[in-house]
């Protein structure tokens, strides 16, 4: 049986997804040892294993940056994931960013009396059941595992009677192998809009569930409204980009889509929802080459009954149903920088930082450029403590 305890490392940071390699490049950058430890066999895993082929960023290439390396002029204003991905890999290697790859952190929690975190790690690479988790005692503990650890289930009544395939929009990567087929997507979101957009195109009869008001607009809009939101107040720039979206989507109401009353920035702050960035889904949705209906009733067999009554048969459901952090699962001592809903305790713009040392980033729904923001905060403030509370170590640095 083996036990590696590893005592005094500066910084361990968990997740080595846009969030943690960042914190670690910035880390790096300041000469502040830190280490990054992965349950997956690489970085970025949900870029990589859990989203669909045609998946491209929504947001203009300067708002999803990250620190210390902005995208190159020559990169398309809205990149492909697969360009994402590549500019990743190449963030990681350039700023030697080196995680721990199949290593799942167990639990970590703050022993009071040595005033360090005490995190245990287990490498899943070995099969030997015997050996026992690796345990390191950390100054600081940063959480960079995000807001989509774990794909949300919903509890739709009947649905363990549907006989066609089910599957979360976590496994879904092209419409081909539902060609000929009925498919019901189940949530109206990004993710929801998009894979609706891919089915159709890809030869099969897609239908969307939207229950929820929501905010349409096209990556101009988005794009025009978020540089205004450098110089203007949010109120200003919600009425400004709603009256651009009324030449293109005032019509939606008639095909079941309702927009909620606040503007669409005011109303990611109030709720967390992103807009609906519209990639020729509503185009798809007015010819009816897409359809809407409103919420699911009941499931039986095949037969799905909405709420307005209508019933319909599909071949298979994609539930686009969103992501959980499970953070808490892990972090026994979360009550220091999460509440109950692995959501930071701590109002924005001070979510980052929470009590004896710990951090979060990348938990505001705020995307990259959330991200950037957030591991340069936590990168500076750990950095900043260092050279308060360890001479020596400053001595070293300059």
């Amino acid at each position: 049986m083996e036990n590696n305890v590893f005592e005094n490392a500066s910084v361990v940071i968990v997740g080595a997804g846009p969030s943690g390699i960042a914190t670690s490049a910035l880390l790096n950058s300041m000469l502040v040892p830190n280490l990054v430890f992965e349950r997956e066999d690489c970085c970025a895993s949900l870029w990589k294993k859990r989203s669909y082929d045609r998946l491209s960023l929504h947001l203009a290439k300067n708002f999803c940056s990250l620190p210390l390396m902005p995208h190159p002029l020559s990169t398309a204003t809205f990149m492909s994931k697969d360009t994402f991905i590549s500019y990743m890999d190449e963030y990681v290697s350039r700023f030697n960013v080196n995680p721990h790859y199949c290593h799942n952190v167990e639990s970590a929690f703050y022993e009071e009396a040595d005033k360090k975190w005490k995190v245990e790690v287990k490498n899943t690479r070995v099969t030997d059941k015997e050996v026992c988790p690796q345990v390191y005692h950390a100054d600081f503990l940063v959480v960079a595992t995000g807001e989509n650890s774990q794909a949300i289930i919903p509890e739709l009544p009947g649905l363990e009677t549907f006989n066609g395939k089910v599957i979360h929009a976590s496994d879904y990567k092209c419409g081909a192998s539902f060609r000929d087929k009925s498919v019901l997507v189940i949530g109206c979101g990004n993710s929801g809009m998009e894979i609706s957009n891919d089915l159709s195109e890809n030869g099969a009869h897609a239908s969307i569930v939207v229950r929820s008001q929501l905010h349409v607009l096209s990556r101009e809009i988005v794009r025009i409204g978020m540089i205004l939101l450098n110089f203007l107040p949010v109120n200003m720039v919600d009425r400004f980009v709603s009256f651009l979206a009324m030449f293109s989507y005032s019509d939606l109401p008639s095909y079941g889509i309702h927009q909620p009353a606040e503007g669409p920035f005011f109303y990611k702050t109030l709720t967390g929802k992103t807009p609906v960035i519209d990639r020729g889904t509503i185009k798809k949705i007015r010819s009816q080459k897409i359809k809407v209906f409103p919420g699911i009733e009941k499931i039986h067999n095949n037969i799905v009954e909405f709420k307005n009554g209508a019933l319909q048969r599909f071949d298979a459901i994609v539930l686009a149903t969103g992501y959980r952090s499970v953070a808490h699962n892990w972090l026994k001592d979360y009550k220091f920088v999460f509440n109950e809903d692995d959501k930071p305790k701590n109002k924005y713009p001070n979510h980052w930082k929470g009590e004896k040392g710990v951090y979060c980033v990348g938990f505001t729904g705020r995307g990259i450029q959330g991200i950037s923001s957030d591991s340069k905060a936590v990168a500076e403030d750990i950095y900043q403590l260092l050279m308060a509370q360890k001479p020596t170590y400053a001595a070293r640095m300059v």
